[in-house]
């Protein structure tokens, strides 16, 4: 599935990071994106904080969504884009 979210956004233009689960040093692998799209039924709170907090230092639009499918990931890359 990692893949393809990759792929995916890449057709939008989209350079992506993903992160299935919370590595040790997540807040240095986030960098500062314009966009964080979170799939909040895959991840652990702990990660969503973490991600969250990131975001806000950085400024990041914050994009929540409960399903992680490639349709709805489609879906919010056309709003973003």
């Amino acid at each position: 599935m990692v893949c393809q979210y990759k792929d995916l956004c890449k057709q939008y233009d989209c350079d992506a990071k993903v992160f299935t689960q919370m590595p040790g040093t997540l807040k240095k692998k986030i960098g500062s994106p314009d966009v964080m799209i979170l799939f909040t039924s895959t991840v652990s709170h702990n990660m969503i904080s973490c991600a969250v907090s990131e975001a806000k230092r950085t400024k990041a639009k914050i994009v929540r969504c409960r399903s992680s499918s490639m349709a709805a990931l489609k879906n919010i890359l056309q709003e973003i884009a």
